[in-house]
């Protein structure tokens, strides 16, 4: 067997805009149907979701027949944390709280294998389809994407250092955590968040890295991708499910 192309980690080296959406319901079900949806990656959460690693495995296995990419969000920057995620299959992670180059770096060498790295070798993992993949220790440092959260002013203003690090394909911005360092807690759309997420934007594309952004919103959605965000994550599948039903009983209640 041939290790599996990255086209996701493809799409951000290219600009290519890909449009996603964020996963928290921890289902296999759930992850079968809304990576059939169109999307072109799903974000399977662990930092804020009750996700585990079998929970992780279905939810992969769910998606192989779909169209979007998996990306999954590790709880924290944790070299153990990183090397179980992938070995299970996961080829593009995101990494939350990022907030230097030297994290950064560690985060690279969490992905990679020696000497390049420090990721843990195991020879059977699901990540190269139980040993059957050809080479797959030589080459799989090559399709794993990295993608690093920026979610402080301390992480803002080492934006440039960060994004620079060999081995970071992209680079995603958090508002809602920004919002909070930057003292307006609930309030992303405060015209300091917004013209700080304009900014990091902008700068990210001086240097020739993928920008990512969250939202439920379609107008900020929009506005993100005017500014030049490229990988742009439109809504969150818990929100979806939430908004239907609700929507949905309230119709048939007394006016």
């Amino acid at each position: 067997m041939e290790l599996k192309r990255n086209g996701f980690k493809q799409a951000l080296k290219q600009g290519a805009l890909q449009i996603g959406l964020w996963s928290t319901l921890c289902s296999n079900l759930g992850a079968e149907i809304i990576a059939q949806s169109g999307f072109d990656w799903i974000l399977l959460d662990t930092e804020h979701s009750p996700n585990e690693l079998p929970d992780l495995v279905s939810q992969l296995q769910a998606m192989s027949a779909g169209s979007a990419a998996p990306v999954i969000r590790a709880a924290w920057n944790d070299a153990v944390l990183i090397k179980r995620i992938l070995d299970i299959g996961a080829q593009s992670i995101l990494l939350p709280y990022v907030q230097t180059a030297e994290q950064a770096r560690a985060a690279v060498a969490a992905v990679r294998y020696p000497p390049r790295g420090v990721r843990g070798v195991s020879a059977m993992s699901r990540a190269s389809q139980f040993g059957r993949v050809k080479d797959y220790l030589k080459n799989a440092d090559e399709e794993i994407c990295l993608i690093v959260q920026v979610e402080t002013k301390a992480a803002l203003d080492q934006l440039e250092a960060i994004s620079s690090v060999e081995g970071v394909d992209g680079v995603f911005l958090g508002p809602a955590d920004l919002a909070a360092s930057l003292g307006h807690l609930g309030n992303a759309l405060h015209p300091d968040i917004q013209n700080a997420l304009q900014d990091a934007a902008g700068r990210l594309g001086k240097a020739g890295k993928a920008a990512g952004i969250m939202t439920t919103v379609e107008a900020d959605a929009r506005r993100y991708i005017s500014w030049g965000y490229s990988f742009v994550a439109v809504g969150v599948d818990t929100a979806l499910l939430t908004a239907s039903a609700d929507a949905l009983a309230k119709s048939f209640k007394p006016k």
